[in-house]
């Protein structure tokens, strides 16, 4: 079987989510599942979630570049180096008639390699700031697929981000909140909460999710599902249990995991999120229309998650707090009303839901198709 696209980039869930959301869209549009091959990093977290998916990836070395100088940027550099040589073969071997980068340090070799063999890419940049290896590609690939409008990006077309099928076939419904908590185990007749930082978990907001939940350790009318990351996960469970916080039925009910992946599940069931503002989490609130309290990453790249965490804040279907003022008393102060109110909630949840792109993967797949019909 010829292979019709390389999918290209990983290392963390958000990377990994969008790139298999496309995958899964061309395999729906009758490209057999053979012809979509993934090339990512050894570091990544595509190692595991794109086999569980059913396709293939070949996985390169190398590492993110620190933004300041660094020991360790020498070893990224010389990674990033042989990643490319090795990414050059692959797609020798290959020879796609598409490369659909998401971007990241693993998405650079292969869309590099592709580059050099006149083979045509598709970036997808899901983000409302593109990152570094997004905006160097970018300035070459054939089409830009971008979240936002005024992205900066060359020949781009606003497709909105991608979100997995499983997650868009997920039934808020009050029918489809009731099963899903039977299946999670949870009391339906209990507001749920999910607090989540990402694939990789998130230092002070496990910490403020832990304290706030000690100070409403009696409330019977709440279950908080903590998905803490897995690098995370000994040290908040320890914290958890010295706070008092448990699942036997009396007070709270807290629920406590590291990488989850019965996320599609979770989001049918809860009635707020409180997480970061990473592009996946961002996008997959606004495909379901789900209301939510983010609290961006500090420091990350162009302060791409306070904007994306903006986007929603502006529109009526989000929260903002800023990672420095991210403790449990204000947690406490600003999820308190929410809950209290459901009708605030649905508002912001139809406010997501006006914001959100349920066609994005599929709108990035047609585009690659198209990409290659016209390079051929």
């Amino acid at each position: 079987m010829s292979c019709f696209a390389v999918l290209a980039g990983g290392g963390t869930g958000g990377h990994v989510q969008p790139a298999l959301a496309v995958a899964e869209a061309l395999v729906a549009r009758g490209h057999d599942r053979s012809s979509v091959h993934f090339v990512g990093s050894e570091r990544g977290m595509e190692a595991t979630l794109v086999p569980e998916a059913g396709f293939e990836v070949t996985l390169l070395p190398g590492r993110g570049i620190q933004r300041r100088l660094t020991a360790e940027n020498l070893e990224a550099v010389r990674g990033i180096a042989t990643a490319c040589w090795r990414a050059l073969g692959e797609i020798r071997r290959r020879r796609p008639a598409v490369v659909v980068t998401v971007g990241g340090y693993a998405g650079f070799p292969p869309a590099f390699a592709a580059l050099l063999e006149r083979i045509p890419v598709v970036v997808v940049s899901y983000d409302a700031v593109p990152g570094a290896a997004n905006r160097l590609i970018g300035r070459f690939a054939t089409a830009n697929a971008v979240a936002f409008a005024g992205s900066g990006l060359p020949n781009a077309r606003v497709t909105g981000p991608p979100v997995r099928a499983s997650v868009l076939a997920v039934d808020r419904s009050p029918e489809g909140r009731k099963a899903a908590c039977a299946e999670l185990g949870l009391d339906a007749s209990r507001l749920v909460v999910l607090a989540t930082g990402g694939s990789l978990g998130a230092r002070r907001l496990n910490e403020a999710v832990v304290s706030w939940c000690q100070t409403w350790r009696e409330r019977s009318d709440l279950a908080l599902w903590h998905v803490a990351g897995d690098r995370n996960l000994a040290d908040v469970q320890a914290a958890a249990t010295s706070a008092g916080l448990s699942a036997d039925g009396r007070g709270l009910d807290y629920r406590l995991s590291g990488f989850e992946h019965r996320m599609p599940l979770l989001l049918a069931a809860c009635d707020l999120v409180v997480g970061r503002a990473g592009a996946s989490t961002v996008a997959e609130l606004a495909a379901l229309g789900v209301p939510s309290v983010l609290v961006p990453l500090p420091g990350s790249p162009s302060d791409h998650q306070t904007k994306n965490a903006q986007a929603l804040a502006d529109g009526g279907a989000a929260v903002l707090v800023a990672d420095e003022d991210c403790t449990g008393g204000r947690l406490a102060e600003v999820v308190g009303p929410l809950l209290s109110e459901e009708r605030l909630r649905q508002s912001m949840g139809e406010a997501a839901s006006r914001l959100g792109h349920r066609d994005a993967a599929d709108q990035i797949a047609a585009l690659a198709e198209s990409v290659a019909r016209r390079a051929a």
